[in-house]
């Protein structure tokens, strides 16, 4: 993954390579890129198709779709479209990577015109605004849709094993988890080996403990309450046992579909995208959604520094480029797509939820989303810091070099001190670098 922070010096040349357009799109092709969407192909482009025809009805505009399928590729996009002066006219790139892109300032700073012409700030749910740009002045990302984390339970497997109520704190959850393991069946599904999962995890726990792993210019990973983070997610499947010793080769919706099986007690990482697939399975009537604990590992509440943490502040931003000669045709399709209407045509497509205020106040009336929706009002921004691509990647290559030992079953403590020093240095490096 290639740090951007060095590509902000060559967009001072590129203004030769924008310009307005007349805001006449007849003849007329808008680029878009987006992330693909693994889990629901076929319906991610049907609503392609869908939200082009519409576009170009209201517009006289083709829509041209190009999409990525790692956060890897997403970072390479941008640099190669950046260096280049050419590429997609919006982007839609997830939220963490905002402040990278924002390091660039190769994108539309918004402000009160851009605003208006699609609708304004009131228009969105307030906390999707939180990684919108360093402060309400500079801001380049437009939320399009949220992914608020939380957890999934099977109702029958807590209730058979005697578990009221779902756990809200980190060990409360590793203690039903293990109440909840035996034989064929274990009480959590986690995916180890996914690109995106882990750090989330750890992010959130450290938070939680009140370290906030990037502070200023300084990271904070070899810190007490990240290692404990780690020690925690590893332990899962290391020393508590309580998770299937194939989940450390596991992806998100390879975790996802062993859950829908129905003999699992938890799935701790998942999202609103997961119901179709739930209702799919052997699940189907038996499963809830409930918040991801916000009590860090080791305690019973959460220290006075402590946040709140029930999500990372998740979903996508929709940023339209500086280098584009169809601005104004950029911004009638950002429109299009944070309107109501068609924030819910691509909830009910694909499970993502709305950005838009009115829209998702719609979906409070259904009870599978009520933890959803209330994820999504107590997510938390990861640190607005150009560096952040880095810290991420950094936070993820110490769960990527540990899966051999997860599969072994040699995890130690002085592996892990080894590399969350490697993580701390590469992490630190790249802060260095940002300005």
């Amino acid at each position: 993954m290639v740090a951007l922070a060095g590509a902000a010096v060559l967009t001072a040349a590129l203004g030769a390579c924008g310009g307005d357009d007349s805001g006449d799109g007849g003849g007329k092709t808008l680029n878009v890129l987006i992330g693909a969407n693994t889990q629901y192909p076929a319906e991610q482009q049907a609503w392609q198709k869908s939200i082009s025809e519409k576009f170009k009805a209201q517009t006289g505009a083709e829509v041209k779709f190009e999409t990525f399928a790692s956060a890897s590729d997403e970072l390479t996009k941008i640099q190669t479209s950046v260096v280049a002066g050419s590429g997609p006219d919006v982007y839609a790139i997830g939220t963490t990577l905002t402040p990278t892109a924002y390091s660039t300032k190769a994108f539309v700073t918004l402000g009160d015109e851009e605003w208006k012409k699609i609708g304004g700030r009131e228009k969105f749910v307030p906390s999707s605004l939180g990684i919108s740009g360093p402060d309400e002045k500079n801001q380049i990302g437009i939320p399009w849709v949220g992914r608020p984390f939380v957890m999934v339970y099977n109702t029958e497997l807590l209730k058979a094993a005697g578990i009221d109520k779902p756990a809200t704190t980190w060990d409360e959850l590793t203690a039903q988890a293990k109440q909840l393991t035996k034989g064929d069946q274990y009480g959590l599904a986690v995916a180890y080996k996914d690109n995106f999962d882990p750090w989330k995890f750890i992010w959130g726990m450290s938070v939680q403990a009140g370290n906030p792993i990037v502070d200023g210019k300084t990271a904070r990973i070899t810190d007490p309450a990240t290692k404990k983070a780690y020690q925690t997610f590893f332990g899962w499947i290391g020393t508590d046992k309580v998770v299937d010793p194939a989940a450390v080769g596991w992806t998100n919706s390879q975790a996802l579909a062993a859950f829908a099986k129905g003999k699992t007690g938890y799935f701790a990482l998942t999202s609103a995208l997961a119901a179709k697939a739930l209702d799919d399975g052997a699940v189907k009537g038996k499963w809830a959604f409930t918040l991801l604990p916000t009590v860090p590992p080791g305690a019973t509440t959460r220290p006075a520094n402590g946040v709140e943490a029930a999500s990372i502040l998740s979903g996508d931003n929709l940023l339209v480029a500086d280098y584009s000669k169809n601005k104004d045709l950029a911004f009638q399709f950002v429109k299009l797509i944070t309107d109501q209407e068609a924030q819910l045509d691509i909830y009910k497509a694909l499970g993502q939820l709305p950005a838009n205020a009115a829209a998702a106040q719609t979906l409070t009336a259904d009870p599978k989303l009520k933890a959803v929706v209330e994820a999504q009002g107590k997510s938390v921004a990861t640190p607005f810091s150009g560096a952040w691509a880095d810290v991420q990647l950094a936070l993820t290559n110490a769960v990527v070099q540990s899966i051999p030992d997860l599969a072994g079953g040699s995890m130690t403590d002085a592996k892990i001190d080894e590399r969350l020093a490697a993580a701390q240095k590469a992490a630190q490096s790249s802060l260095d670098r940002v300005k």
